[in-house]
């Protein structure tokens, strides 16, 4: 358990779902780790629980759609550990759903804001900051939605998070002669606190779980597993990818 020995993470949207299961895993595979989200006082329980498992993990609440947040969490890192070469952008929303007809224009800009805006900005001095180590990875976290399977009704979340792969593409070809590597994971249901508000039925969430081929939803521990080996120096020769996490919902509708 120490595939990331002498490592430090980033992880924002920690407080719950695969954030939270992502940031504890880093660090019982040996990572310092840096975690972030709105809600502080979930924060603070990650990072005890951290600690209490013998781990090392500091926290800084705030929004990531503010550039000198990502900015401080960078400086927080280096300041505390002395680098940083793993950043896990995973923060996200569903944002405004209904017909795209009926979208206010400051729904849409807030899903991507959050999304897509705010996963920028934090690679923007993650990467920076990346460079003077002489290499990372950055990770962010997509969907299978607006990329190989189409939901009505969520255009400003499908558009934001198809928007993640092109970046993740982009910096990938930009900085891999640098030694950083950029890689999006594209998850299908994940049982966090955003599915459940989602699919708040017993039919609603037997729907979900039919679209996938394993027919089933994923645990945030299964997806932070993926997470990990992109973090890791297992994945030394991956980069620019988007990587399917879906349990089959890419290649079923039944």
């Amino acid at each position: 358990m120490d595939r990331l020995s002498g490592k430090v993470a980033l992880v924002t949207g920690a407080s719950s779902g695969i954030g939270h299961a992502s940031a504890l895993l880093f660090a019982a595979e040996g990572a310092k780790v840096v975690v972030t989200a709105r809600r502080a006082h979930e924060l603070d329980q990650l990072v005890d629980a951290i600690r209490d498992r013998g781990g090392d993990a500091v926290a800084l609440a705030g929004d990531v759609r503010s550039e000198a947040h990502a900015k401080a969490l960078v400086a927080l890192a280096v300041a505390r550990y002395g680098r940083l070469d793993i950043a896990f952008n995973n923060a996200g929303t569903l944002g405004e759903g209904g017909p795209s007809t009926e979208v206010s224009e400051a729904g849409w800009s807030d899903t991507l804001a959050i999304n897509l805006t705010g996963a920028f900005l934090g690679a923007k001095h993650q990467i920076a900051q990346m460079l003077r180590n002489g290499g990372g990875s950055v990770i962010f976290t997509s969907t299978f939605v607006g990329h190989t399977f189409a939901f009505p009704g969520v255009a400003a979340y499908a558009a934001s998070k198809s928007g993640l792969i092109g970046l993740t593409q982009a910096l990938a070809a930009e900085f891999g002669p640098r030694g950083v590597r950029v890689n999006a994971v594209l998850p299908g249901a994940v049982d966090t606190d955003m599915y459940r508000s989602m699919n708040n039925t017993e039919q609603a969430q037997a729907f979900v779980t039919q679209l996938h081929a394993l027919k089933r939803v994923a645990t945030p521990e299964e997806l932070a597993r993926s997470v990990l080996y992109l973090a890791s120096d297992d994945a030394a020769f991956v980069t620019g990818t988007a990587s399917l996490v879906d349990g089959g919902a890419s290649i079923t509708r039944t």
